[in-house]
């Protein structure tokens, strides 16, 4: 197994590798480099200062800049404290550090935006305190990694690699699957009526690196369970809905909060709607039955992210983009 559950690998042999689709995943984040100061942000400082954007608009951009700010925090610490430890296939962690680099760009980029609109960072990062939503966002996500943050934790038993899986599934299915393409629904909404695009643009790299991390980790949690196929039981399988089914409600709530009156064209029923069909999306990378049957509501999302061609996409060759400097916005 790619975990520590045996002798099998050694992780400070990298030849002969064993799973070529963590390569891969390296390989194509490699490919995707990139730096928050590549993108101006000068027409997004204007618009800022200049009562261009609704309160509303604020305090959507606001918001989703508070919660990335922390979440991505929380997801760097995640990979190098707790999962780099029980992953043991050196070319698994080979891709965790490519992951963990990106989180830090990632954390650099909400630094960059902050600095340049001019934000409070005790304004900013406090919102994790201020705003309940968010909170029980990012409490459920911590509580989703209890098993990895024991200090006694270890990999030994059936029930142990269960565990595991059951983390690895609240931090990239419901951290980085759900609850972060919520945020880049609103984001790129935002960016479609040309405001804040700089932001928007941010926010767009930032995707493809979560799509990634998204796809890696449904392909981890695919791979042990294919090993070790007593570890996924029926029981387990209704852990992880009812465990999706929570991440919905409380994004639900969120979407509530975050666009009351129809910000962006989009109302907080439409929202949920699409949190539903992205949650049945990753139901079924998880080979599982999709349970809302939801419709996306927003077909521009389709166009921009491609979610029905996600996987295709990123297990193909790159080549819509190489690096940061040749992608096409347009």
């Amino acid at each position: 197994m790619p975990i520590s559950n045996d002798d099998t690998h050694d992780p400070n042999k990298i030849l002969p590798i064993d799973y070529d689709w963590a390569r891969e995943y390296y390989r194509d984040g490699v490919a995707n480099n990139w730096t928050p100061e590549e993108v101006p942000m000068q027409d997004d400082v204007s618009q800022w200062e200049n009562g261009e954007l609704t309160d509303a608009e604020q305090r959507l951009v606001e918001w989703n800049l508070g919660f990335f700010s922390t979440a991505e925090s929380l997801t760097a610490n995640n990979i190098v404290l707790a999962l780099y430890e029980y992953v043991t296939a050196p070319e698994c962690r080979q891709y965790l550090l490519r992951q963990a680099y990106e989180e830090a760009v990632h954390t650099d980029t909400f630094i960059y935006c902050c600095d340049t609109l001019g934000f409070d960072p005790e304004y900013m990062y406090g919102m994790y305190d201020r705003i309940p939503s968010i909170r029980e966002k990012d409490e459920f996500v911590v509580d989703l990694t209890r098993a990895v943050d024991r200090d006694d934790f270890a990999i030994e038993t059936t029930d142990d690699v269960r565990e595991f899986v059951r983390d690895c599934v609240g931090f990239y299915v419901i951290m980085e699957g759900i609850f972060f393409y919520a945020g880049f629904a609103m984001m790129l909404a935002l960016k479609r009526r040309g405001k804040m695009v700089g932001v928007g643009e941010q926010f767009e790299y930032i995707m493809r690196d979560e799509s990634l991390h998204l796809n890696f980790g449904v392909d981890l949690i695919n791979q042990i369970r294919d090993e070790r196929p007593g570890v996924w039981t029926d029981a387990f399988e209704r852990e992880v809905e009812d465990l999706v089914r929570e991440a919905v409600r409380l994004e639900g709530i969120y979407a509530e909060e975050a666009c009351p009156d129809e910000v962006l064209g989009m109302s907080a029923d439409q929202f949920v709607e699409y949190v539903e069909y992205v949650a049945d999306r990753r139901l079924q990378q998880l080979r599982m039955d999709p349970v809302y049957g939801t419709d996306n509501p927003f077909p521009w999302m389709a166009e921009q992210v491609d979610l029905n061609k996600e996987k295709n996409f990123f297990e193909s060759t790159v080549t819509e983009y190489r690096d940061a400097g040749s992608l096409d916005w347009d």
